[in-house]
């Protein structure tokens, strides 16, 4: 997520609320259940299912960036909202 992040950085996240555009939100990554990704919210789409959320990389062009491109849309009951972000010491 760099620039918004960069390794190192802190966050506090809480399961809250319905995804909106330009929220960073954290999820685990669809193919590996045990790490968790974050990405900003590109669209939303809601249906009788659930809601979903399209995880966009800040940095698409960046090597090795893997977002809905690779791995498809997120459900949004599976995330949580970042709300404040800390940066490291550097």
């Amino acid at each position: 997520m760099r620039p918004t992040l960069v390794p190192g950085d802190g966050l506090l996240a809480v399961r809250c609320g319905t995804p909106k555009t330009g929220q960073l939100r954290v999820f685990p990554d669809p193919r590996m259940s045990t790490r968790y990704l974050i990405k900003r919210v590109g669209g939303v789409r809601r249906s009788p299912e659930g809601t979903t959320f399209e995880a966009v990389s800040d940095n698409a062009g960046a090597p090795g960036v893997t977002d809905s491109r690779v791995f498809g849309w997120v459900p949004a009951a599976q995330s949580y909202r970042v709300l404040w972000t800390v940066r490291s010491a550097r």
